[in-house]
């Protein structure tokens, strides 16, 4: 049975193509893609595209930008098997976390890729990360999506959108996974994990199109001063703090420091504990360092990434969650984004 795969390019590096008259990088023509990528003609699928315009560089994303990207998905979502979303790598992680809170009952693949060189260049990973993406988006078993999830497709690997984070600006290896296991890897074949893949629950689409940006996050540093971290907290409308702490959420047991975060707190502060290490967990009360936190009413993010804490923390805000609430969904996993030990 035929797939129909909607191709969404937002814009970045994996869309542009160079001039050969010029030698100036212009947007790839997606009417042209089975003349471009003849290969794709083998795929028992059919490949439509829609092209924002603007098309936008993935460091100017933001939330309008999201809500255009999650009605595309909504007002097509019918028609199609599967989306591939091709997005710039800076910020394809926030927006593939954003996106899979965004989208509630996704029981469609939807496929983020990108490339680190653009797909009119000779070495261009670009091509590859595509074609895998396409063929990702239309697996289907007995008339069911293999992967109905929000994902990054890179450098023959799958992941979970929401539990990936750039690592690397050079290398074509430029996503990290390191929370959470491969959903596939692309070799010979495609080897997908099922058991670490969502499962469908076949309820109708409910698209969120709130999103509230009033967050910041704060990287804690040794000899931060009082200046900074007040300066921060004190930004007018903010209603949320991720806060990067240390290894397995620790941070500093100055008096001043605990004060300025509890007097946020009681200011009505949501201030959202993660870690800034690429793999591991906040575990609130493991040492000393980070008991006090817990006690004013840090909120431990467990194995949560920082674009996925942004992402969740703007998303429950525009659904109007607050207080105890917020602070309580902030825990609960509900894509797939953190693990509860």
């Amino acid at each position: 049975m035929e797939s129909n795969i909607l191709v969404i390019y937002t814009g970045g590096t994996i869309g542009m193509i160079q001039d050969p008259a010029t030698e100036a990088l212009t947007p790839f023509n997606f009417d042209a893609l089975y003349k471009h990528i003849p290969i794709l003609q083998n795929f028992n699928c059919r490949i439509d595209s829609y092209c924002f315009d603007p098309l936008i560089d993935s460091s100017n994303m933001n939330p309008s930008f999201w809500i255009k990207l999650a009605k595309v998905i909504e007002e097509n979502y019918e028609k199609y098997d599967g989306f591939v979303v091709l997005h710039g790598t800076d910020t394809m992680a926030y927006t593939a976390s954003v996106l899979s809170f965004m989208l509630e009952n996704l029981n469609k693949p939807v496929v983020f890729t990108g490339s680190q060189l653009p797909m009119g260049v000779l070495r261009t990973d670009g091509r590859e990360n595509f074609i895998n993406a396409i063929e990702i988006a239309a697996a289907r078993t007995d008339d069911t999506p293999i992967v109905p999830e929000v994902s990054i497709c890179f450098e023959n690997r799958l992941m979970r959108g929401n539990r990936t984070n750039k690592f690397n600006a050079e290398n074509f290896n430029a996503f990290l996974s390191g929370n959470y296991p491969l959903l596939a890897q692309v070799g010979v074949h495609i080897r997908y994990n099922h058991q670490h893949i969502l499962k469908p629950n076949f309820r109708k689409l409910k698209v969120h199109l709130n999103l509230d940006p009033n967050v910041a996050i704060l990287k804690l540093f040794p000899g931060i001063t009082e200046n900074v971290v007040r300066s921060i907290l004190n930004i007018p409308g903010l209603k949320a703090l991720i806060l990067e702490t240390y290894g397995a959420g620790n941070a500093p047991t100055d008096a001043w420091f605990l004060k300025a975060l509890s007097e946020g707190i009681t200011s009505g502060i949501t201030i959202f504990n993660v870690t800034q290490c690429k793999g591991g967990s906040v575990e609130m009360g493991k040492y000393e360092t980070s008991v006090q936190l817990g006690s004013i009413g840090v909120v431990g993010g467990y194995d949560i990434t920082t674009e996925s804490a942004v992402a969740k923390t703007m998303y429950l805000l525009g659904e109007g969650f607050s207080g105890g609430q917020l602070s309580q969904m902030l825990q609960t996993p509900l894509r797939g984004e953190l693990t509860i030990d």
